[in-house]
């Protein structure tokens, strides 16, 4: 909690942010009667796996909580198979394309991870979640099942291409192809499960197209952000028709010497992910559930921060880029409607266009995708720029900020200084 208002000590209002989150929200209600071990279990499995989720699903309504929560499970299962780089293709390809099938098998578990899979532990104990899969109405069950089913066997179909694991993804089609197959179909299941439940109408599950750039949207901006990371894991999903403009190979972003070349490289996969916003903003503008909305739009709202933070910023190639975790619980507090939202992505598309750069081969490009994120909320928000925000006070949270940045300066200094003092008799002690 220190490190995060430390990090946030030049932005008063995320740090008001922060105390109003960690002690003022209050925690979802949420009460697993002792008796149901493996809906608790799921539960305890959900926290361990993702954080980050775990708190917007069990922030969902009673109609729909579990089933997201028995779907995220399944999904994360299924990933940490094809993640597992010591599972052979001759038993991992099967395992995928049977997956599931295995939700309707009582009793089943996988034991055979590697010992360093972070999630094996959810696989080896998966038997718990089948049993609470079981317990969904027909109708959840069936999505989910459909789900798995087609993203297995899109995973499968990676996982045995020897081009794929080779070269990584190729073409920006075939980019939209993997993202779907590992996020876009999330997106769908999730609107069909939303429908189901009865807090959405049937509509926002037919229209597939804007559940698919959702995710789409998600995972794009995971992809650019983790390059680092997915390199040195052998890891290739920047598509070479991308890379190929700039560089020989995509491992050279990363060498001394391509600078330039580097951020033009990245100016424009930021820009094949800005390409989703509006159907992202089209899709949040359809649901009229709260607590939906908000798990909806609280990942999309870090999407656009954190592309805002990735664009023109070399860091991408040198370290873990992330927004700081005050902006983080600042955005989850602004995600109560689409105004909200939508005011929001201006902001970090304006962030954009100021970062923009003239000499940048996508300059106008990127321009225009921004600009179509001020046409969107023109169109179908009409009244957004006289949109009053419900807000606290603002000279209280002025105060409150300047106070708490205050302190956190001091605090740093004092810490400094005893570090200081600390190393000063550390040395006397050498010498005597």
């Amino acid at each position: 909690m220190a490190s995060s208002f430390l990090q946030s000590i030049f932005h008063p209002n995320e740090i008001v942010a922060l105390i109003q989150y960690k002690f003022f929200r209050p925690p979802p209600i949420h009460v697993i009667p002792p008796e149901q071990k493996t809906k608790i279990r799921c539960y305890e499995f959900l926290n361990e796996t993702s954080r980050s989720f775990a708190s917007v699903i069990q922030e969902l309504d009673d109609g729909i909580r579990d089933a997201i929560c028995i779907f995220y499970l399944v999904l994360r299962g299924l990933d940490t198979i094809e993640d597992d780089m010591s599972i052979l293709i001759e038993k991992k390809e099967p395992l995928l394309r049977n997956f599931h099938k295995t939700l309707y098998k009582k009793g089943w578990t996988f034991d055979e991870s590697g010992p360093n899979e972070k999630d094996r532990q959810l696989l080896v104990e998966f038997n718990v979640v089948i049993e609470e899969f079981l317990r969904l109405e027909r109708q959840f069950q069936d999505v989910i099942v459909d789900i798995t089913n087609k993203m297995g066997n899109g995973m499968a179909d990676y996982a045995k291409d020897a081009a794929h694991n080779k070269y990584g993804v190729m073409t920006n089609k075939d980019f939209d192809l993997y993202c779907h197959y590992v996020a876009g179909l999330v997106g769908i299941g999730l609107s069909s499960l939303f429908s189901i439940s009865g807090l959405e109408k049937p509509e926002l599950a037919n229209d597939t197209e804007l559940s698919n750039s959702m995710g789409l949207f998600l995972q794009k901006t995971n992809i650019i952000r983790d390059y680092l990371d997915d390199l040195s894991g052998n890891r290739r999903f920047w598509p070479k028709e991308i890379w190929s403009i700039y560089v020989a190979d995509l491992a050279d972003l990363k060498k001394p010497g391509y600078e330039t070349k580097a951020i033009n490289c990245l100016s424009t996969i930021i820009l094949n992910a800005l390409q989703h916003i509006p159907d992202c903003l089209t899709y949040l503008n359809k649901i009229q559930n709260r607590s939906i909305f908000s798990f909806c739009a609280i990942p999309q709202v870090m999407a656009i921060a954190t592309l805002a933070l990735l664009f023109k910023n070399y860091n991408v190639y040198t370290s873990v880029v992330k927004i700081r975790k005050g902006e983080t619980v600042k955005l989850i507090l602004k995600c109560t409607d689409i105004y909200e939202v939508a005011n929001i992505f201006r902001y970090y598309t304006r962030v954009i266009i100021q970062k923009n750069d003239s000499k940048d081969p996508n300059f106008m490009k990127i321009s225009m995708a921004c600009g179509k994120v001020e046409q969107w909320c023109q169109t179908n928000l009409p009244d957004i720029d006289s949109y009053s925000p419900q807000q606290d006070n603002d000279i209280m949270i002025f105060l409150i900020g300047f106070i708490l940045s205050a302190f956190a300066a001091y605090l740093l200094h004092y810490v400094n200084q005893e570090h200081l003092d600390y190393q000063g008799r550390e040395s006397l002690d050498v010498f005597d």
